[in-house]
């Protein structure tokens, strides 16, 4: 006896057989997925005093309170691709107005992304400030302490 392509088993036959061949072609994609987002330990920032028009470069370790006019800024996470992908610098910021004998205000608490920094701005009509990159401070001292050592000779 023939079964219908409506009947139970055929349907179901298909159905899954429709199911199982898709998911067998991604799984190999799945074992060779690009590589996670590196975490560092120092966030470059630019910040910007609209009113005097200076642009600053800050740069804040992971965890500690940075100044910017009054502002204090705590980088809370600095994730960046590997340079094999296409260049992101994820930042997760604490952003607050901090004046003198009043409470402190908090301005922005987020992602801000260094490829897009519209797309989570923090607005202030004094401040401005976005992510430039991620870095290592072993790396940041490696780079200032390397144009004073000679460069390794080949045996």
């Amino acid at each position: 006896m023939l079964s219908s392509p409506i009947s139970g088993n055929f349907f179901w036959t298909r159905f899954l057989a429709g199911l199982i061949r898709p998911a067998a072609l991604i799984w190999p994609v799945a074992l060779i997925w690009p590589a996670a987002a590196a975490p560092f330990d120092v966030v470059v920032l630019q910040g910007m005093d609209k009113v005097t028009a200076r642009v600053s470069t800050i740069e804040a370790p992971v965890g500690e309170v940075v100044k910017f006019g009054a502002l204090e800024i705590i980088a809370r996470t600095c994730d960046k691709r590997p340079p094999e992908e296409t260049p992101e610098s994820a930042v997760f910021l604490d952003i607050w107005e901090v004046r003198q004998g009043e409470a402190a205000v908090s301005l922005f608490r987020g992602w801000m992304f260094g490829s897009s920094p519209a797309l989570s701005a923090m607005e202030h009509p004094v401040y401005d400030v976005w992510v430039l990159d991620c870095k290592n401070s072993s790396s940041s001292a490696a780079e200032t302490s390397g144009g004073d050592t000679p460069p390794k000779k080949a045996p």
